[in-house]
């Protein structure tokens, strides 16, 4: 079986790449894939997340096992198969944990055909991969970094709540 996956760049403009592997390759071989579809280095650390239809972040499968006794399972333990089981399965990507690259990855297809090439195949590409990693949305606080932090600011980030008790006199120490 030939999956198509769909991994998409967490970005306000439109990114993405179609890639195809083999049910019976591994994560591994699909992170090759997509290193190669946006030209990244592969020099970083990066995970798979499992994911359901809303996106929700579950269970990590790393590049590589962080455990002294190297028991984690990777992403060479997993095959396609097991963990995309069908059409409309989801995972999240993550390469490079200072910069954030997140990728969202679906697929879109599966199809009983005969592998004519090496599997990943790069079998379509829209959009221009950006040079720098996007900037992530900040969902507690958006404040433009140019800008500094005034009092009108702090309460508007939920700060005026605070039980302070301004009658203290730094005499009184």
């Amino acid at each position: 079986m030939i999956y198509k996956i769909r991994v998409i760049l967490d970005t306000k403009e439109d990114v993405f790449r179609d890639i195809e592997v083999r049910d019976k390759q591994t994560l591994f071989t699909l992170y090759k894939g997509i290193m190669s579809a946006f030209s990244l280095q592969g020099e970083e650390l990066a995970s798979f997340y499992e994911s359901d239809e809303g996106w929700t972040q579950g269970r990590e499968i790393p590049l590589e096992s962080m455990d002294e006794s190297n028991e984690d399972n990777t992403m060479a333990d997993y095959h396609i198969y097991e963990v995309l089981p069908e059409v409309g399965s989801r995972m999240i990507f993550v390469y490079d944990y200072l910069d954030m690259w997140t990728f969202s990855v679906e697929v879109i297809s599966i199809e009983d055909k005969k592998a004519v090439l090496n599997y990943p195949l790069t079998v379509y590409r829209f959009g221009a991969m950006p040079l720098k990693a996007p900037k992530r949305n900040n969902d507690i606080i958006n404040l433009d970094e140019d800008e500094p932090l005034t009092l009108d600011d702090d309460a508007e980030a939920g700060f005026d709540d605070l039980d302070i008790d301004s009658d203290i006199d730094i005499e009184d120490f």
